[in-house]
């Protein structure tokens, strides 16, 4: 099978390099100089994978993978930056990224991380996708709109946290292992990663405070269970 993968990168000599050594590779690459045409090229081709830059004319990459993400929630982004303070790489994930990758990057490691979220992915939408909506206790969760209903109000979330609830509620009154939620939404469970879902986790506990028949327990060393 030939992988499609859309690439939007606005300095035509890293792109023009790093399209010639994917076509290599054997991908289909469907190259984009600013963010709006990546956007419709994504609309168009519904790719496989996503590598986008993040300082690019008319969308940037934060604002271009939170639209992708509103299209197909499954689709798999790589954010390829030369942005690589702490919360650069925060925002990157925040906005729906898998992975984030600073520049300057080899091409070897960028072929090693396209290929294993292409492997953890594959066939993600066609499972992930058939249940959108999700209820528990007196709260509901629109994983496409990315918004949680509570007794208090609607809340806009963001892509990881959205997975994350649901995760927590397909595993609700069992325990969802950490290592589980990590290699899933983040793709490896490297201590950064699990300081990254701590914080995720701490807001949505925030939204679901006033839910008296809905707890987030945490199990010490091992994960967290949904109460409901």
């Amino acid at each position: 099978m030939k992988y499609k993968i859309l690439y939007a990168e606005d300095e035509p000599f890293l792109a023009q390099i790093v399209s010639d050594n994917l076509k290599a590779k054997g991908y289909e690459v469907l190259q984009a100089s600013d963010g709006d045409i990546a956007l419709q090229l994504f609309k168009d081709a519904q790719p496989d994978i996503c590598l986008l830059d993040i300082m690019m004319p008319l969308k940037d990459g934060y604002t271009l993978a939170e639209d992708i993400r509103k299209i197909n929630a499954g689709a798999p982004i790589i954010f390829l930056s030369a942005k690589s303070l702490a919360e650069d790489v925060v925002k990157g994930f925040k906005s729906g990224g898998n992975d984030y990758l600073k520049k300057p990057f080899s091409m070897i490691e960028l072929l090693v991380r396209i290929e294993a979220l292409l492997s953890r992915f594959k066939g993600a939408q066609q499972t992930d996708d058939s249940q959108t909506l999700f209820e528990f206790g007196t709260c509901k969760l629109d994983t496409v709109n990315q918004q949680l209903q509570t007794s208090g109000g609607t809340y806009d979330l963001s892509y990881k946290e959205a997975s994350l609830l649901e995760m927590l509620i397909v595993h609700k009154n069992s325990i969802l292992e950490r290592q589980e939620a990590l290699m899933k939404i983040w793709g490896d469970d490297s201590y950064y990663n699990a300081n990254s879902m701590n914080v995720f986790m701490a807001h949505l506990r925030k939204m679901l405070k006033d839910e008296p028949d809905v707890q987030i327990m945490s199990i010490r060393g091992v994960g967290y269970k949904l109460l409901c």
